[in-house]
Order: structure tokens, then C-alpha cells, then sequence
């Protein structure tokens, strides 16, 4: 954990109780110190109660002598086991406002390329919600026409190892569930830097390849002859003459 708990809080009791910098605690509460500052001044967290660091276990009050001492030094957070986990991402995504109008464009890029991937599974990379996913899916979205599938990691809105990691998620499930998958979508199914080394021919059925793969074999046994290829042109002159006698009588 980087922060203290309800550090806007906190920040209001340090700002209250200590004579410490606004950059000591901007540091410690994970704050700008303009915040900070407008917290000193009244108009910043009106209302809020301070939170005490030191009697919540957080903060030991030598701490804050050590640095009310020295400007340049910083609080350091004490361990605190009911606190770990706090700062775990809960629920869907946050998606930037200036990228909100690209996610449309990766949803349907994820459904035509990976529809393997479910509406949580989607939700979760690009920060939207299901209606909205299944409204691409069915095409019944009030833009559908005007969308132009594009990458999410190139948008920006997910990295390539999550996209990744949840392509792989959706191929242990079919497997789980005993799904045959075609060659097609084991492509892409597999992380873009194996479908990159993957063949793009299509197998042949079974019959067929056995087949071609005989024929193969009983070439390189007995390879064609050419040693005397002179023959094939040079055809026998007497039944030239006697085909021309015939013709005369």
C-alpha cells in the first residue's frame, strides 16, 4: 500500500495537528500539494474530519517529529495488515473521457475477432457495460454503422497481455467444456506472437492428405525417367511414308 486510509482525512488531521509541509504531506497522502494547500486554506475537503494516523495505526508519532524536524524527510507508512488489499481495482474499468467515444470501436473489433470472449470478459477490457456489448453483438446499436472495428490495445484502452490473458482464459474454457474449435479460431485463440508463426493454409481432409501423401511417396520411389528425352520427338519415319502412300492412294 502506497497511502494511508481515507488519506484525504488524514490529510486534513495532519494539516490540523502537525506543522508539517504541504509537500511532507502530499507525499504521505498521496495528494498535490495544491490540494494540500487548499485543504489549509478552507476550501478543499469542507467538512470532512480528520482522520488520526497515528492512533488507526498507521503512522508512528515519532515519524512525525522526525520530519516536522527536517523539512526534506518522509513519513513512511507503517504495515498494516487489515490493510492490504485496499487499493485493489473493484468493478468495471475506468475509462478516460477523451477515450470513452473509442471503446464502441474495440467492443466490435473484440466480437468479430474473438467472440469466444464473453460480455464480462469484454466489459473488463475496455470498461463498458454489458447492454452495450450485447447491443454491438446483435448489431442493434444506435451507431452500428458508423463504427469501424478497431484494436483496443491500440486505442489504448487495454494492454496486449491482458488481451492476452483473457484470449487464453476463453480458450482453457472451451476446452473445459470439450468444444471443438477449428483451425481458425485456435489462431486466434493463441497469443499475436504464436498466430504470427502459425500456418495460414487450411488442412486438407484426412482421405485427401493420405491419399496425396502416397502419391508423394511413390514419386520419390520411382522418380521420373528424362535420361532420353530425344525420343518423345523423334517418332518413327516408316509410318510417316506409309500413312503418306495411303493418303496418295
Amino acid at each position: 500500500m502506497s497511502k494511508p486510509l481515507m488519506s484525504k482525512a488524514t490529510a486534513v488531521w495532519l494539516v490540523d495537528n502537525t506543522t508539517l509541509s504541504f509537500t511532507q504531506i502530499a507525499d504521505f497522502c498521496g495528494m498535490h500539494e495544491l490540494e494540500v494547500q487548499g485543504i489549509a486554506d478552507g476550501d478543499v475537503a469542507i467538512g470532512v474530519k480528520g482522520f488520526d494516523p497515528v492512533s488507526n495505526n498507521q503512522l508512528d508519532a515519532i515519524e512525525i517529529t522526525r520530519a516536522q524536524a527536517d523539512p526534506a524527510y518522509k513519513l513512511k507508512l507503517k504495515f498494516n495488515q487489515s490493510a492490504v488489499g485496499e487499493e485493489k481495482r473493484r468493478g468495471p474499468r475506468y475509462t478516460p473521457l477523451s477515450k470513452r467515444q473509442d471503446r464502441p470501436a474495440a467492443i466490435l473489433w473484440l466480437v468479430k475477432f474473438h467472440p469466444e470472449l464473453s460480455d464480462g470478459a469484454v466489459g473488463k477490457l475496455v470498461g463498458t457495460t454489458k447492454p452495450t456489448i450485447q447491443a454491438i453483438r446483435e448489431r442493434t446499436h444506435w451507431n452500428i454503422g458508423q463504427i469501424t472495428p478497431i484494436d483496443p490495445v491500440a486505442l489504448g484502452l487495454c494492454k496486449q497481455t491482458e488481451l492476452d490473458t483473457a484470449v487464453q482464459a476463453a480458450a482453457r474454457k472451451k476446452a473445459a467444456e470439450g468444444v471443438v474449435m477449428s483451425d481458425d479460431e485456435r489462431r486466434k485463440l493463441v497469443s499475436t506472437s504464436q498466430s504470427l508463426g502459425m500456418s495460414e493454409e487450411p488442412k486438407m481432409p484426412s482421405g485427401l492428405d493420405a491419399f496425396t501423401r502416397a502419391d508423394d511417396r511413390a514419386r520419390q520411389e520411382k522418380p521420373a525417367d528424362f535420361s532420353d528425352a530425344e525420343s518423345f520427338f523423334n517418332l518413327p519415319q516408316g509410318d510417316d511414308d506409309e500413312d503418306e502412300d495411303d493418303d496418295i492412294l
